[in-house]
C-alpha cells in the first residue's frame, strides 16, 4: 500500500483543489482569529485573511519544509509580512477620520506569535472534523471513546460488542488518518 502524501506535499500541485479545500479549512478559523487579535474590525480582518491566502497560494508550492523551523513560524512570519504590507497601505491612504488611530496602530510592537499550545490544539479540533466523514460512525465513536475521553479499550470494547484488540486497530487507523494530515504541520 503507498502512503499517501502529506498536504504539504499535495499543495505543490496547485491543481489539488482537494489538498487547497482542507488547507483552508484547517488554517481560516486560526488566520483569522491571528487578524483580529490586531484590533482588527471583522471586515477588515477577513481581507487580511484574504491577502494571507493569495500569498500562501504563491508561496505552499515552493515550500520545502526545514527541519530546524517549523511550519508554524514560517505561517507566521508569512501573516507578519501581510500585516506589514497590510498597514503600510491603510498608512499611506488612510480612511477619512481614521489616519491618527492607523498611524498609531502602525507603531504597535508586531503581533505575537500563538502560543504552540493554541496552535496544536486548535489545528487538531479541525483536522478530527475534517477527517471524521471518513469513518464510518462506529469507527468514530470508538476512536473517540478511547482517545478524547480517554475510556480504557476494555471498557469500549464492552460497550460496542467488539473486542479489545478490534479497539485499538480502530483507534490506530484513525489516529494514522490524524498523523497524515497533520504531518509536517505540527513539529
Amino acid at each position: 500500500m503507498d502512503t499517501p502524501a502529506t498536504l504539504l506535499e499535495r499543495l505543490r500541485q496547485p491543481d489539488d483543489g482537494v489538498a487547497w479545500r482542507d488547507f483552508v479549512y484547517l488554517y481560516t478559523p486560526f488566520i483569522y482569529h491571528w487578524t483580529l487579535q490586531l484590533d482588527l474590525q471583522a471586515a477588515d480582518a477577513a481581507d487580511l485573511v484574504q491577502e494571507i491566502f493569495l500569498a500562501l497560494c504563491n508561496a505552499l508550492p515552493e515550500y520545502h519544509h526545514d527541519r530546524q523551523r517549523t511550519f508554524r513560524a514560517w505561517l507566521f512570519t508569512l501573516m507578519q509580512k501581510k500585516w506589514q504590507d497590510w498597514r503600510r497601505r491603510r498608512i499611506l491612504v488612510p480612511v477619512s477620520g481614521t489616519g491618527a488611530a492607523l498611524a498609531e496602530r502602525a507603531h504597535r510592537d508586531h503581533p505575537a506569535m500563538p502560543e504552540e499550545a493554541e496552535y496544536r490544539a486548535h489545528l487538531c479540533a479541525r483536522a478530527l472534523r475534517l477527517i471524521q466523514s471518513e469513518f464510518t460512525p462506529a469507527t468514530w465513536m470508538t476512536f473517540w471513546a478511547t482517545v478524547v475521553e480517554g475510556r480504557p479499550a476494555r471498557d469500549v470494547a464492552l460497550k460496542y460488542g467488539i473486542t479489545t484488540n478490534a479497539v485499538y486497530l480502530t483507534r490506530g487507523r484513525v489516529l494514522r488518518r490524524l498523523r497524515e494530515v497533520l504531518d509536517g504541520l505540527l513539529d
